[in-house]
């Protein structure tokens, strides 16, 4: 298995601990504010998902249709966890399929706030991967407040769990 394989499948595996843990938290606490720029859990969870939407239409060369890193509508707990795994679905897909020259091939975009720019293929799955790594400490740290320890979703441990 490549490396971007084994890379999509951590996310995925890192993912559903995650959702797992977050769906013992009372409901009251996944919309509660909390001082971080998406205001709660549910809405880090969202942004999380919607910045993968938006990474999957730039790398299918679709419009995305969101004009914020935060939008104003946020689904349910259980629609944003199945529309995760879906994504993350989609990505292992994706990556499975790449082939080196398909993985160095360039993609150009438009940034939400309207900047252009270019990424490969690979790098715009690495920033997804590592993206969704970034908040999932966010989550963690919300989840701590709440009395619900946190599972661990270190690389290492999902290479030993996976047998990889």
């Amino acid at each position: 298995m490549a490396d971007l394989g084994k890379l999509v499948r951590y996310k995925a595996w890192a993912n559903e601990r995650i959702y797992t843990d977050v769906a013992k938290l009372p409901e009251a606490a996944l919309t509660q504010p909390d001082p971080i720029i998406f205001g709660n859990l549910l809405r880090t969870l969202h942004h999380t998902y919607a910045m993968d939407h938006v990474w999957r239409s730039h790398l299918l060369g679709e419009s995305h249709g969101l004009t914020s890193r935060n939008p104003d509508y946020c689904p349910t707990f259980p629609e944003v966890r199945d529309a995760q795994r879906a994504m993350d679905r989609w990505f292992i897909e994706y990556a499975d399929g790449l082939t080196p020259d398909t993985r160095n091939e360039s993609v150009s975009f438009t940034f939400i706030g309207g900047k252009p720019s270019t990424m490969s293929r690979e790098d715009i799955v690495l920033h997804v991967v590592n993206h969704g790594t970034y908040h999932r400490g966010h989550v963690a740290g919300m989840m701590h407040k709440h009395g619900v320890m946190a599972p661990t979703t270190d690389y290492p441990v999902f290479l030993k769990s996976a047998a990889i």
